[in-house]
Parts: structure tokens; sequence; C-alpha cells
């Protein structure tokens, strides 16, 4: 094993505050709609949002503007939008119960951890959150561990927090969880900052993808996650292969499970089901795996999206974690 590292950020960083806008008008949606088709894709930064889409609702239109002034806490801030239909030529598939696009999906599990996730993922979230309790601004963190599995650095940058904040939070954080204090630290290294969120940068929805999944070390498909529904399965069928994983992960006392699910827009079934478990392929058997099967056994048409763009759509307890 080679060194392992993975960052996590925290809500109040651009991107972060974008996937959440877009989730939220998602959940807005289909709390009045369940059977909406959303796909909400926001870009934001220095006082104005714009939101772009398309969205098929038999629900009125809900407030876009309310919605992206209490994510982002800015009662001042400009909101541009730019909402259409779905495209018709997309819903034909879509409509017989076949994928909205084509497409990768990959789960994982893992015992390494109880989150069933890289160790060096579940440091640098828990850190993160940890720091944030204190200090709820715009923030990173990192953690690098090293090939004995012992933590070799950590890396924390936060606005509003003080050098001396962080190294008192972090050497709290490392003596409550028992990890190496000879572990180099790296805290604000660009030095102390009050300019963060939007004022300091731009975001875009889909932007974290590997802090969104297993971290640096486990491939992903690509799709995004925040602002689809779940007829979408870049979403749909990642949280799937996480449900399969994390199954099989227990029923054969395994070390590590990778799911891989493709799909083709149109179709129903998914061209590939593979799960490999502790490095052994096999096919995926007593799962449906359609869109409609994956909807029905996760309950994807409530409105729960928003907080899964906070911290990670994996291992923070979401019904295809358990």
């Amino acid at each position: 094993m080679f060194y392992r590292t993975a960052e996590s950020v925290s809500p109040k960083h651009p991107d972060k505050l974008c996937d959440q806008i877009s989730d939220a008008i998602l959940d807005a949606y289909l709390a009045k709609d369940p059977t909406a088709r959303v796909a909400a894709e926001t870009c934001g930064g220095h006082g104005v949002v714009f939101v772009t889409g398309e969205i098929t609702s038999t629900a009125e239109p809900v407030n876009v503007e309310e919605i992206v002034k209490r994510v982002t806490g800015d009662p001042k801030i400009e909101v541009h939008t730019k909402i259409v239909n779905q495209s018709p030529e997309i819903a034909q598939g879509v409509d017989v119960g076949g994928a909205g696009d084509q497409g990768i999906m990959i789960g994982y599990a893992t015992d390494e951890t109880p989150e069933m996730l890289p160790l060096e993922v579940v440091l640098s979230r828990r850190l993160n959150q940890f720091i944030y309790a204190h200090f709820p601004y715009d923030g990173k963190t990192q953690v690098t561990l090293d090939p004995s599995g012992k933590v070799d650095s950590i890396v924390a940058s936060f606005q509003n927090a003080s050098k001396n904040d962080l190294e008192a939070l972090v050497h709290e954080f490392v003596n409550k969880h028992g990890l190496s204090t000879e572990a180099k630290l790296h805290l604000n290294p660009a030095g102390d900052w009050s300019q963060g969120g939007f004022e300091a940068d731009t975001g875009l929805t889909g932007r974290k993808l590997i802090v969104d999944n297993y971290g640096p070390r486990i491939p992903i498909g690509g799709g995004c996650f925040s602002g689809k529904d779940a007829t979408k399965v870049d979403r749909s069928a990642a949280y799937m292969a996480r449900r399969v994983a994390v199954d099989y992960l227990r029923k054969r006392d395994a070390h590590e499970v990778y799911v891989r699910l493709a799909y083709a827009i149109g179709l129903a079934e998914p061209l590939e089901k593979t799960v490999i478990i502790d490095g052994v392929p096999e096919e995926i058997e007593g799962y449906d795996l359609t869109p409609a099967g994956i909807i029905k056994a996760l309950d994807l048409r409530r409105p729960i999206y928003e907080p899964t763009a906070r911290y990670g759509h994996f291992g923070e307890g979401f019904s295809w974690d358990k």
C-alpha cells in the first residue's frame, strides 16, 4: 500500500453551495410533485447566481430566488434563471421506463471503517465536520496516510479561523481519535484568511465529484449527482451500486467490494452489472436494476437530497448506506 490522501470541503465552499442550491430546487419540486423531472445546474460567485436546466412538473414553479438566498445566507444576492422543459426526445425514452442517459456507475464498500469508506476519506471528512462545527465557513481539509496506515500529514484551511485556532482543533481531533501525534500539520499554509465562499471564488454544480464519491483511490463513473431526479441513472444507479456493494460486503464477509453498472439511454436493463468481491468478479444477481426498480427499492421520489450535497453521498447514513 502506498501513501493515500483524500480531501473534504465544507458546505460553505462555493462548489458545495451550488450543489446544495441544485438539490434544494429538486427537493422543492419533489415535495409538490414526486414524479417531477429535474435537472438543475447552478453557477455562482461574486454576488450573482445563475440557475439553468430542464424541469418538467405538474407543480407550480418553485421560488428559486428564495432557495438561493436561504442556502447562501445572502439576502442581497442577485439571481438569474433560465429553466425549460425536459427535451421531448429524452422524455420519450424515460416515459417507458428507460434510463435518462447512458453512463457507467461505480459502487464501493470496504470493511476498513464503520462507514464502509476508505480511512483517508473518513478522517478528512470528520475533521472537516469537526472544524466546521466551530467555524461554519468556507474551508478544506486533507489527510494523508503513510503505507502503514498512520496519519502522515494533515492540511486544514478555514475562513475566519486563525492558524492557532486550527492547531488547537486539530490536536483535539487527533487526540480524540487516537491518531498519530507526529503527523505533519499544514494549517492555513497560505496564511489566515477571511474572504471565502462566493465572495472569494466561483462555484459550479458537480465540481467536487471525488469528494461526493469515495475519494481519489476509487474510480467513478464521472456523472454528477446534485440537481438530478432519480430517473437520471447518474444519480440513482450510483446509489444502487453503493447499496449492492454494502450488501455483498456483509453477506460475503469481504474486505473490499466494487460494483460496476452501465446503461444506455432509453433502455431499462443495465448493459453491465458486475460485482468484484476481493478481486474476484461475478455478475450481480437478485436485484431489479432498472430505473423504476431502483427508485422503488430506495424510495427516491422524496425530497431527501439537499443533505447529500453537504458532505458526500456515501457514508452519511442515507438509505443506500444501510
